[in-house]
This record gives C-alpha cells, sequence and structure tokens, in this order.
C-alpha cells in the first residue's frame, strides 16, 4: 500500500473502544499490549527474590492497572476541563504516555490549547505526589510489600511527569509549545506541524538510542524499553500530524464535490426479495438510500440484509431492516472533504449521506475520498 494511503487509511489504525467517560469515547492504542509486558517483566525483576515468582508476576499486573488507572484518572480530568471550556464531544486515544485528543481547529483556541498544557503537566506532577503519598502512608504502617509496589509506581509516573516537559506533540510539552507557535504565527496548521515533526524525531531519537544501549551496552531490557517509547511517541505523533495533511491536500473540496450520485434511492415499502434481486444481484450495489421525496428516511446495507433469513425476504420490507435517519451520521453539502474525512474515521463509517438543505443528494464513499487523495499528491509531486 502507498505510503500516503497508509497514512490516511484507519483500518491500518484501528484501537479498540474501552468505555465512554463524560461524553468522551476512550479507545486503547495497541502500544499497551507490548507495556503490559514490559512494565509487569520490570516488577518481576526489580522486586526481591524473597517473593514467589506467582507474587512478583501478580504485583507486576498490578502495578500496570495501577498506572493504566493514573492516567486514565488524568485523562478524564483533563477532558472534564475542556468539556467545561466549551470544546465538543471528541475522541481520546490512550497511548501508554497519556491521551491524545482529536480536536478540530474550530473547536479550540490558543488560550485553550495553553490552559490544558498547563493542566496536564500539573496533573501529573500532582498524581506523582499522591503515590508517594500513600508510600509514605504504607511504610509508616509496616506493609512492605505493598509500599515497595507504589514507589516504583510513583518512580515509574514521576519518570512520565519529565517525559511531557519534551516540547514535542503531543506530550504535554508539545501541546504547550503549539499553543504558543499558534498564538506567535497565527497558523494552527503550522504550529501542529512543526511540534509533530518534533515529536516525530524525539521518537526516532529514543528508538536510535534504544538501539545503541542495546548493542554497546549489552543492556537487552533498557534498550528495548527506550525503543518501545520512541516507536509509540513517533506513531502518536505521525497520526496528530494526519489531520494537517488531510485538511491541505483536501483544500478547497467540500462534500458536494466528492458526493457519488449514482447510489440507489428505494422506497421503505420496498421487499428485500426485490432489493437483492433488481439492485444488488444486478448492479453489486451494497448501500442503498431510503427516501421519500428526496427526504431521507434511512439507510440500507448488505449486513441488513444478511441478518433476515432466505425464505422470509420477500415477506420483509425494508422499512423492517433499515437503519432510520435519526440514527444515521449525515453530512451537509458544504461542509470539507478534510472534515468530513475525519468524521469517517472517527466514526468508523465508510458511507455518509450528504444532504442539501433537508435533501439528500447522495452519498460520499470513504475508498473515494482516498483515491482523491493519494491523486492529487501524485499531481503534487
Amino acid at each position: 500500500m502507498p505510503l500516503m494511503a497508509m497514512f490516511f487509511d484507519r483500518r491500518m489504525m484501528r484501537v479498540p473502544d474501552v468505555g465512554q467517560f463524560f461524553r468522551i469515547r476512550l479507545r486503547l492504542h495497541y502500544g499497551w499490549a507490548i507495556a503490559f509486558f514490559l512494565i509487569t517483566a520490570v516488577v518481576v525483576t526489580q522486586f526481591a527474590e524473597a517473593y514467589p515468582l506467582w507474587l512478583r508476576t501478580v504485583l507486576g499486573i498490578a502495578a500496570v492497572l495501577l498506572f493504566f488507572a493514573a492516567l486514565g484518572v488524568r485523562e478524564v480530568i483533563l477532558n472534564f476541563l475542556a468539556l467545561s471550556r466549551g470544546i465538543p464531544d471528541k475522541r481520546v486515544t490512550l497511548f501508554v504516555f497519556g491521551g491524545v485528543s482529536q480536536i478540530a481547529e474550530e473547536e479550540t483556541t490558543p488560550v485553550i490549547e495553553l490552559l490544558l498544557a498547563m493542566a496536564g503537566l500539573l496533573c501529573n506532577l500532582i498524581i506523582t505526589g499522591i503515590l508517594y503519598g500513600i508510600y509514605s502512608i504504607l511504610v509508616s504502617t509496616g506493609s512492605t510489600m505493598l509500599a515497595g509496589l507504589i514507589l516504583w509506581s510513583a518512580f515509574l509516573y514521576f519518570m512520565l511527569s519529565l517525559f511531557h516537559f519534551i516540547p514535542a506533540f503531543p506530550l504535554d510539552g508539545g501541546r504547550l509549545l503549539r499553543a504558543l507557535l499558534w498564538k506567535l504565527t497565527g497558523s494552527y496548521n503550522r504550529a501542529t506541524s512543526i511540534t509533530s515533526w518534533a515529536g516525530q524525531g524525539v521518537g526516532l531519537f529514543l528508538i536510535a538510542a534504544g538501539v545503541v544501549i542495546l548493542i554497546l551496552e549489552n543492556q537487552w531490557f533498557n534498550g528495548l524499553a527506550l525503543a518501545f517509547v520512541g516507536w509509540v511517541l513517533h506513531i502518536a505523533a505521525m497520526q496528530s500530524r494526519r489531520p494537517v495533511v488531510l485538511r491541505r491536500v483536501l483544500r478547497g473540496i467540500k462534500a458536494r464535490d466528492v458526493v457519488a450520485r449514482d447510489c440507489p434511492v428505494i422506497s421503505r415499502q420496498l421487499n428485500l426479495g426485490r432489493l437483492v434481486q433488481n439492485y444488488i444481484q444486478a448492479t453489486g450495489q451494497c448501500y442503498f438510500i431510503v427516501a421519500r421525496r428526496a427526504r431521507l428516511q434511512g439507510v440500507v446495507t448488505l449486513p441488513n440484509i444478511k441478518r433476515v433469513p432466505k425464505k422470509r425476504r420477500r415477506s420483509t420490507t425494508i422499512s423492517e431492516i433499515m437503519t432510520p435517519a435519526s440514527e444515521l451520521r449525515a453530512a451537509q453539502a458544504e461542509q470539507p472533504a478534510a472534515r468530513l474525512l475525519e468524521q469517517m474515521n472517527e466514526w468508523q463509517i465508510d458511507y455518509m449521506p450528504v444532504l442539501e438543505k433537508d435533501r439528500v443528494i447522495g452519498i460520499v464513499v470513504r475508498d473515494d475520498l482516498m483515491r482523491l487523495i493519494k491523486t492529487r499528491t501524485e499531481v503534487r509531486k
């Protein structure tokens, strides 16, 4: 697959949803699978060998969960602050160093970005202090094993706090720098590009440093851990820069310009047997708009149809299986194509009806947008 297609293809970047807090969808980056192993391994090797292996493994898993919970608390606080400042519902991808929000330029300001960056740095220090406070209490009560676990977790989070001061996006230091650059230059896209490139550069440096430590110092664990952190930062910075590149490539393109007007429009009274015979088998279409006098009533897709047994299709109408318009995501004709693709990626959908003055004029197909991006990129080379 060409690099540009990989850069924009959400199917290469899918991460599982783990919940929704304060109307914010939280997703877990797959790097956590590696982090789970690394943190557990550190605890197993660092704790006194007087503890049996199974107990050290349990402590390692507990350390991962504690670290994850601390990051989760941080993101809930930050996103609660964002919502209180008027930033609408959004998606947050949780990396091992913290969350990366999907916020469009029109949804925020340099001042809000500055405040959130400073709040993130402060949250890190407060959480570290709380962990050290818990450690002190456990030491005074004689809970040596739990105190050791909390102390190690506090040290790990303290190192994370220092890491966030690096001026590389999407770290808090990079977010702070982006807000300042945005304020000075007046360009959100330029500020995001500069700080995201810095994030990718720092990530590559950490990867190289990890490889050097691994080869020259023969410190396999430290080298792998450092390279892993660099790799995660590089991926996060690249994903953060993606909307900026997308807007540049699709500048001036509206939803009406990329709409597919040949999508079949069907009646809700049509039965599935006729739909399959006259449309699906004849044209290969798998997405259908249900409308009356150009007013969107719903959509029907192949998965909707496949849920109905073949023997019942003649007696089942479209209205019984369609997804109603009230549950659909729809685009407006004048909506920028770049923003439209961001939303399709966010909602993980491949088709979206396009409305003009409440009348459906066709659909946007995600693959068509991807081809347009590839073509416009090739022409600019």
